[in-house]
Parts: C-alpha cells; sequence; structure tokens
C-alpha cells in the first residue's frame, strides 16, 4: 500500500503529526465546553456566546495573523500559536466564574488563527502544484480523524472532573507545540527557488484581483456556511423534532458523513492534483448539493442518512480545492493573503448559524435549508467559471504559474 506521505516533502508528516494532537485535543474539550459552562448557572445564549467567541477572534485577528507569518515563519507563529492556546486553555479549565471562561476561551481564537493560518502557509508553500491536493487532503484527515477519537475520551475524561478535558487538551497542545517547534525546520519551508532568495511575496491586492483567488474565498464561505452551519444550529433538533427520531441517530448522521469523507479525502486529493482543481471543486459541489437538497426534503430518518453520506462524499472531493487554489498563485510568502482565506471560512462559520437559526424560528427548518441550498448552488455555478490555476495541468511544465497570466473577473 502506498504511504500518503510518498513524494510529499518532509514538512507535511511533521504538521500532520503536530496538528493531529491539536485535533483530538480539540475534540476532547469540545462537548465539555457547554457543560462546564453550564455549570455556571447561565442560559443557552450565554453558551453559544462562548462557542461563538472563539470563531469570532479567530476571525477578527486573520491578518494580524498573517502578517506574523510574512514577518517571522511558519514555525515560531505556528508552535507559538499552539502554546498560547495551551495557555489559555488551560486558564479556561481553571475559570471559576463564566467569565473567565468567557474571556479565556475568546483569548484562545487569537492562537488558533495564529497556527491555522501557519499550517496554510506550509502547506501552500512546501507542495509544489502536482501534489498540492493530496497534501490537503493527509492535512483534512489528521483533522477529521482526530476530531473524530477525541470526544470518545472527552466524554470518559468528564466521568471523572468537567474541568479534566481543558486540561488533556491543554497536554495535546503542549505535546503539538513541541513538535512543531523542534522539528518543523524553518529554512525548508518554502519553494527552493528564486522567490524565496529574492523575498518575493504575493499581496493581498495582487490575489484579490485575480478570478481564481476572488472564487476560492466565495467557495470556502459558502462550504462553511452549508456544510459547517447547519450541523452546528438546528441539525440535532430538526433530526430529534421534525423527523422524530434520537439524539442518537443524529450521531450515526455526523458519524456516517465523516468516515466518507475520511475514505475518499486522498482520492479528491488525487483528483485535484491529476484532473485539475476546478474539475474536483464542480464535482464535489455538485454531490455535496444533492445531499442538501436531500436533506431539505426529507420526511424520514433514513433520508437523513443517507444525505449526510452524500455530503460527506461531497466534502472529499471539495474540501481540498479551495486551499489548493490559494496555494497555486502564491509566489512566496503571502501570510495575509491566506489569512484572508482563513477568514472567509470562519465568516461562514458565523454566519451560517445565525441565518440558518433565524430562518428556522421565522419560517421553518426546511427554509432554512432550502435557503441554504440556494446559496451552495451558487456555489456550483461559480466553481464552473474557476479558471485553472494548475500549471503542471494546463502546461505539461511543473513552474509555478505567473500571477498575471490569471485574468482578473470579468
Amino acid at each position: 500500500m502506498q504511504s500518503p506521505f510518498k513524494d510529499l516533502p518532509r514538512e507535511i508528516s511533521v504538521l500532520v503529526a503536530a496538528s493531529f494532537f491539536v485535533a483530538v485535543g480539540f475534540g476532547i474539550v469540545l462537548p465539555a465546553i457547554p457543560v462546564f459552562a453550564r455549570t455556571f448557572g447561565v442560559n443557552n445564549a450565554a453558551i453559544g456566546l462562548i462557542v461563538s467567541m472563539f470563531a469570532i477572534t479567530r476571525f477578527a485577528s486573520g491578518l494580524i495573523s498573517g502578517k506574523l507569518v510574512d514577518l517571522f515563519g511558519e514555525k515560531a507563529v505556528f508552535s507559538s500559536g499552539v502554546f498560547m492556546v495551551a495557555l489559555f486553555v488551560f486558564l479556561a479549565g481553571l475559570s471559576t466564574t463564566y467569565t473567565q471562561l468567557l474571556v479565556f476561551r475568546a483569548a484562545g481564537g487569537l492562537g488558533s488563527s495564529m497556527f491555522s493560518v501557519a499550517a496554510g502557509s506550509v502547506i501552500m508553500r512546501s507542495v509544489d502544484d502536482e501534489h498540492r491536493g493530496r497534501a490537503q487532503a493527509v492535512y483534512n484527515g489528521a483533522f477529521l480523524f482526530g476530531g473524530v477519537s477525541g470526544p470518545a475520551i472527552g466524554g470518559l475524561l468528564s466521568l471523572i472532573s468537567l474541568r479534566a478535558p481543558f486540561f488533556a487538551y491543554s497536554v495535546m497542545l503542549l505535546i503539538s507545540g513541541t513538535v512543531a517547534h523542534f522539528f518543523l525546520k524553518g529554512e525548508k519551508i518554502g519553494k527552493q527557488d528564486k522567490d524565496l532568495d529574492t523575498g518575493e511575496h504575493t499581496t493581498v491586492r495582487e490575489a484579490l484581483a485575480m478570478k481564481p483567488y476572488r472564487i476560492a474565498l466565495l467557495l470556502v464561505f459558502i462550504v462553511n456556511w452549508v456544510v459547517f452551519g447547519m450541523r452546528a444550529s438546528v441539525m440535532p433538533i430538526f433530526v430529534t423534532e421534525v423527523l422524530d427520531s434520537t439524539t442518537a441517530f443524529v450521531g450515526y448522521g455526523f458519524t456516517l458523513s465523516a468516515i466518507f469523507q475520511g475514505a475518499l479525502l486522498m482520492r479528491g486529493g488525487r483528483i485535484s492534483d491529476s484532473r485539475g482543481r476546478r474539475f474536483a471543486s464542480v464535482l464535489g459541489s455538485s454531490i455535496a448539493l444533492v445531499g442538501v437538497l436531500l436533506l431539505t426534503i426529507a420526511t424520514h430518518p433514513w433520508m437523513y442518512l443517507v444525505a449526510m453520506s452524500i455530503m460527506g462524499i461531497g466534502g472529499a472531493y471539495l474540501s481540498t480545492t479551495p486551499a489548493s487554489i490559494v496555494g497555486d498563485i502564491i509566489r512566496g510568502r503571502g501570510g495575509q493573503v491566506i489569512a484572508i482565506f482563513q477568514m472567509a471560512g470562519d465568516a461562514g462559520m458565523i454566519v451560517g448559524p445565525l441565518i440558518i437559526g433565524v430562518l428556522s424560528d421565522l419560517y421553518s427548518f426546511r427554509t432554512a435549508f432550502a435557503v441554504s441550498a440556494i446559496v451552495f448552488a451558487i456555489g456550483v455555478v461559480f466553481t464552473t467559471r474557476i479558471p485553472e490555476t494548475r500549471n503542471s495541468f494546463m502546461s505539461g511544465e511543473s513552474e509555478k504559474p505567473q500571477i498575471n497570466n490569471l485574468r482578473p473577473l470579468d
């Protein structure tokens, strides 16, 4: 069996190892956060604020993190960001009031933004365009499997103490930061070409002038709105109240989605590398749209399971492509360009649950899902307009495409 790391630079295997510990730890603490917050006697809105503040802080600090990557390099920013989150997670576990928990959880968003932007920069800059899709697949797979395995551990630790998952997450983060600090060699990050020798870099203005970059921003915003927004907001309520099923069935759907996505991630990455970014985007978004439409008309729990499985399949082909497009167009360092891309995804995760929640309150769950399907359909249309960015796919050469060759949006 061929290793998923075959032909990938050493930096990717180190990054995947470090990120896996982050994902496991996040999975450990995620189920404990609302329960721990409830011990302070707060309502559901206050619990939701705990979750939202982390995402809001990540979004607000994105450009700062990008600038730090440009100034100090990926290794320093990644390890510093992880250590920062470790500190604030530990302090959150020691919280004695709701205000303390909220402040420490929000502060951790800055560290999360730092290591996320740095990780994205490592993948986009250290891998050539013939392997970038597969590198994204390996990285996403580490987060997916780590996130799936974490909640089971967190559930057991919560039986000991509701503070224990926070301390366990802090330890996982310390391991991750240590791995990155000692093994993620800064001098090897980035392609060894003239880009690095001359200090050349892609500015935000240059990136925004390119059609592929703008479509990648739109695509990651829409995907996070629909795929993550629905799951994070009203999906469990829809399954239990409208489909008259159980919370266990909610978990079955999430698990099936993760299994299908994980099983096909590598295939999705390879197709992106071999057939091009546009092909993978159209394929993945079209499949995922079928899942959203099926969920909208679902009347039985088995339809929900099928819809979640289809969305997982589409996600496998779609999750690696927008980031690969950004990697294709970057010259040298582009921390702020990567940061804006991450911020677009964070914005989708913030806006999606709010809009879906409001629509479901004012009208119905199906109305909220139907609107999300329309939004996703817009994304499918835009994927057909993505100019191919993988230079070796276009010309058979391995050189990085010149930024001026990618015409602006008409």
